[in-house]
Order: structure tokens, then C-alpha cells, then sequence
């Protein structure tokens, strides 16, 4: 099993960010966190990178059900989408696979939700 899944489309940088955010946003899913990898690595080791952000993805009623049936999953989230400029005008955006991480988590509890989560992160990829 990957613990990834991606597809690679054509637009601006930041086109893509609005519409993998609105994907989410369409799935129930915010976005928590923002790490915007380019900037961060010209200010703290003065190297050019090429555009990478990283979305920190939640949606509250999931995450809610997950830390219900174990606490710690906490630790695995917020979902991470990564967006990030292949060429210019060419972008991939590529989710975490819930499916993949939770392997690493014995909790039977938790595997409805990641499979459902995962659908849903599938589906913001796919309408890409």
C-alpha cells in the first residue's frame, strides 16, 4: 500500500492551492495549517527550493471520531496535502493515505474512519 496518493495537473502555483483548498473545503475538510516549505528553507538555511507548501488537512467530525477511539491518533494528524511546482506550470498535488498510517495503529475501532477518510482525500486528488 503507498502511503500517498497524487496526480499532476497543469496551472499556476497558486491556482492549485485554491483549488485543492476548495476540494477539501467541499469534502468537509479546513485547512489547520499552512508551511509554506519554500520560504521556510531560504530563511533558516539560505537555500533556493522550489515551491512547496504543505496544507494541514482536517475535518473536525472525523478527527473527532478518531481521538474518540484512540487518543494518541493525534499524533497522525492534521492530514497532510502537499502542493509542489514540478516545472513551471506544472504542478503535483499529492494527500497522505490514512489507510497506510493507520496500518502502524492495532485499533480496529479506527479503520472505518480512515477508510472514509481516505475515499474523501481520493476524491479531492481525483477532481483535480
Amino acid at each position: 500500500m503507498n502511503y500517498y496518493f497524487n496526480k499532476t495537473i497543469n496551472g499556476t502555483f497558486e491556482e492549485v492551492i485554491e483549488k485543492v483548498t476548495q476540494g477539501l473545503k467541499e469534502e468537509g475538510f479546513g485547512i489547520l495549517t499552512e508551511i509554506d516549505v519554500t520560504k521556510t528553507l531560504k530563511k533558516k538555511l539560505d537555500i533556493d527550493f522550489k515551491k512547496y507548501r504543505i496544507l494541514g488537512a482536517c475535518n473536525p467530525p472525523y478527527a473527532h471520531k478518531a481521538l474518540q477511539a484512540e487518543d494518541k491518533i493525534g499524533t497522525m494528524l492534521p492530514c497532510n496535502v502537499i502542493v509542489q511546482e514540478i516545472e513551471a506550470g506544472v504542478i503535483e498535488v499529492a494527500a497522505v493515505n490514512p489507510m497506510a498510517s493507520m496500518q502502524a495503529v492495532e485499533n480496529e475501532k479506527l479503520n472505518d474512519v480512515a477508510s472514509e477518510i481516505t475515499a474523501m482525500l481520493k476524491n479531492v486528488i481525483e477532481k483535480l
